[in-house]
């Protein structure tokens, strides 16, 4: 559904409310209260997302911001200008660029990107990245008919993958990290999405957190899944997050096909089996690895750019389904999923897609 070309005004009003919400919990978790807080104006126009203006102490974001691009990328845009406001009132630094290197050093110790492009984009420095364009054609020949051939050659790209990481990690090299936002803005967090978001963060070599956001049209509170790691990291991760979510749903179609069961009970059951399904084959993988001496012990750097973007992290626990016949349906057909790139497009929209497998 097309996005509307304008919002009513009270659904505005309560966007502008809720940036004043964000504003104040950004000004404690990433300037610890030291900004006042400034008059907030949703302005029209594309080309600028974001401004603050000294003079007026205004802090300006585009409305372009709410209509099509994501409150991901609306708080990206806060956090950049509320930098300028940084730069500006707390260090009083008038005499360097905009963007200078004081602006630099405050958004680097705050993990904010500070191109102001909101949520990054696969950059062309990824997109010719010779690590993905292998593990593109490994994922290609996972596509096999021949069920052990695939499953080698998926077998093959994880440990392409460990193997990077861990030399990288071992040569000492200073890795850009970068984050994206993956999926819709969603009320309630489902198991399985906790499910994937386990199975990105302890096999993909990214962090993850679920992140509060506003849902402009509907005017309530959600959560949106953020992922932060290197740039090869994060775009095989959304990739797999893609995959996972479109495969997991066909396999529920087909199996309610088979069974004639529509309740909300059983679809959820079967896809909190399928990813645990999935998590119990990549956790086979590891163990394979491991035995063959390929351990992944962290990426330090990576946790300290985590933490200088979510300095202050809540964690919570939840339930968990681990039982009945659609539960175990899911498992099932989860330990024979074969990680591959021949997924196109699914109902929610275009898949996205590694470098090569265009």
């Amino acid at each position: 559904m097309p996005a509307p070309e304008s919002l009513r005004i009270e659904l505005e009003q309560a966007a502008v409310r809720a940036i004043q919400k964000t504003y104040e919990h950004v000004n404690g978790s990433l300037f610890r209260f030291k900004l006042r807080p400034p008059a907030f104006e949703l302005v029209a126009g594309a080309e600028r997302l974001g401004r603050w203006v000294p003079a007026a102490r205004t802090l300006e974001l585009s409305r372009d911001l709410l209509l099509h691009h994501g409150w991901g990328v609306l708080e990206e845009v806060l956090k950049h200008e509320m930098a300028h406001q940084y730069v500006d009132e707390v260090l009083r630094i008038h005499d360097e660029a905009a963007h200078g290197p004081a602006f630099r050093k405050v958004c680097e110790e705050r993990g904010i990107d500070a191109r102001a492009a909101g949520a990054p984009v696969a950059s062309e420095e990824t997109s010719q990245n010779p690590v993905l364009d292998r593990i593109a054609k490994l994922l290609a020949l996972a596509e096999s008919p021949n069920e052990h051939e695939a499953q080698a050659a998926m077998s093959a790209a994880q440990r392409l993958m460990l193997k990077h990481n861990i030399e990288a990690a071992v040569s000492g090299s200073r890795a850009s990290y970068c984050f994206r936002h993956l999926g819709k803005p969603t009320g309630r967090v489902s198991e399985h999405e906790r499910r994937l978001a386990m199975i990105l963060d302890e096999f993909f070599f990214v962090q993850v957190i679920w992140v509060p956001v506003w849902r402009v049209t509907e005017a309530k509170r959600g959560s949106l899944l953020e992922v932060c790691g290197t740039r090869e990291n994060v775009e095989l991760a959304a990739y797999v997050y893609d995959f996972l979510m479109y495969t997991s749903d066909a396999l529920y179609r087909a199996d309610r096909r088979r069974r004639g069961d529509r309740s909300h009970g059983a679809r959820r059951k079967f896809l909190a089996g399928v990813m645990s399904g999935f998590h119990q084959k990549l956790e086979g993988e590891r163990q394979r690895s491991e035995a063959q001496g390929l351990v992944w012990v962290g990426d330090p750097e990576l946790g300290g750019y985590f933490r200088r973007r979510h300095p202050q992290v809540r964690w919570a626990r939840h339930s968990v389904s681990s039982g009945g016949e659609a539960y175990s349906r899911g498992q099932t057909a989860g330990r024979n999923i074969v990680l591959h790139r021949g997924v196109k497009a699914s109902a929610g929209g275009v898949v996205r897609q590694l470098p090569g497998t265009r």
